[in-house]
């Protein structure tokens, strides 16, 4: 037996699993928070039902996941770090490089360097990430995972933007998506829910979090997604604008005086459901007020509004859909907005069982009596994918 740990660096967040391998058992797991800013706060599970909660100064990715060993041994969750044969690292973007997970060398560090470009918030923290694990462990395998590579399977026609072409040739200018390693991880739950190989159904998977996206998955590829060249394009978000006319954006920064590094700060940072009802970006909190304030309500018809819109889109791409399926925060926790998604999903035949519906983060299908495409619950699992591809390329 063996065990590999699965870190997923996001820009202001470290978060782990260790697995006991190949039986995927669950050792630990846990997130450092607020990495960077002033009172970094611990969540670490482990044992039988023992947890660590603490406060730390992280004022950077490599403290927090020196502080991470350190605490894997102080706890005794590891004896020796010897007991660690794999590690897996979640990075957000591979461009055209990464088409499948990869063994990580000196020439793979230096492409997820220059590719720090497309995704300057997270690229970094992933390789301070991987950088720090090679140096407390170099004889390990070492594995990256990308966002990006689930999505190197869509045609030409769905990734490409009507932009000159050579902008394409030289500078990579063209839609990547994200979430991929979610996407891949449902999809396959979902085959083997309803018992057909996934190369044979047509699925469009949801990830609805904070940052949201919807997947064509068709013959077992992902075939198009909502997210773009960045995870800011799509469908409405928790704090990110989705799809903007690039007209209005030029304009309001003539009409706003303001540069187009603030312009997208802004579509990153405060516009989606913060922008919109002025309350939150949190759903949960929308939903609280949202019978008294009529921009939380807005703020939420029109989230719902531009999922509806994708999926439909991705049903008329494919010719229809075997199965719809909802994960992350807001997809696997929120009752009424899956049912609201389903309710304007009916003209092919979605159908969610309200009492089957009652349900939150558990694995479950939704499908009513009637309906003619099925309706999934499945709670992702970034972290055991990540394992898995470890495992898979050890």
């Amino acid at each position: 037996m063996s065990k590999t740990i699965s870190i997923n660096a996001g820009s202001s967040t470290l978060k782990f699993q260790l697995f006991e391998m190949p039986s995927e058992e669950v050792i630990a797991k846990g997130v450092i928070e607020r990495i960077g800013l002033k009172d970094s706060l611990v969540d670490i599970k482990y044992g039988d039902g023992q947890r660590l909660e603490e406060t730390i100064q992280a004022s950077n990715h490599e403290i927090a996941i020196n502080y991470l060993l350190d605490q894997l041994l102080k706890l005794n969750i590891i004896s020796d770090f010897s007991e660690i044969t794999g590690v897996g690292h979640r990075v957000v973007a591979g461009g055209e490089y990464f088409k499948d997970s990869v063994i990580i060398d000196d020439d793979v560090m230096q492409k997820i360097d220059e590719l720090s470009d497309y995704a300057p918030l997270h690229n970094p923290a992933n390789l301070t990430g991987i950088k720090a694990f090679k140096k407390v462990l170099p004889d390990i395998t070492s594995v990256a995972v990308f966002d990006t590579s689930f999505h190197q399977t869509m045609p030409e026609k769905n990734y490409l933007y009507s932009l000159p072409y050579e902008w394409y040739e030289k500078y990579g200018a063209r839609k990547y998506g994200a979430h991929g390693t979610s996407h891949r991880y449902v999809a396959n739950r979902a085959a083997e829910m309803i018992g057909k190989p996934l190369e044979e159904l047509k699925l469009v998977t949801l990830h609805l979090g904070a940052g949201a996206s919807i997947t064509a998955v068709m013959n077992g590829k992902s075939y198009d997604t909502s997210m773009g060249f960045t995870p800011l394009a799509g469908i409405t978000m928790a704090t990110r604008s989705g799809d903007v006319d690039a007209s209005l954006i030029a304009w309001l920064e003539n009409k706003l005086d303001i540069s187009s590094e603030e312009m997208i700060d802004i579509l990153n940072h405060k516009s989606g459901l913060i922008g919109l009802s002025g309350v939150s970006a949190d759903m949960r909190d929308l939903e609280k007020v949202m019978n008294e304030n009529h921009r939380a309500k807005l703020a939420r018809d029109i989230w719902i509004n531009r999922v509806v819109r994708y999926v439909g889109q991705y049903v008329a791409e494919m010719d229809g859909a075997d199965a719809i399926v909802f994960t992350a925060g807001v997809g696997e926790n929120d009752i009424e907005i899956r049912q609201a998604i389903a309710d304007g999903l009916s003209f092919f035949g979605v159908k969610i069982d309200p009492e089957k519906n009652n349900i939150r983060g558990v694995e479950r299908d939704l499908t009513a009596d009637g309906s003619t495409t099925k309706a999934l619950l499945i709670p992702t699992d970034e972290e055991l994918m990540i394992a898995r591809d470890v495992e898979r390329l050890s």
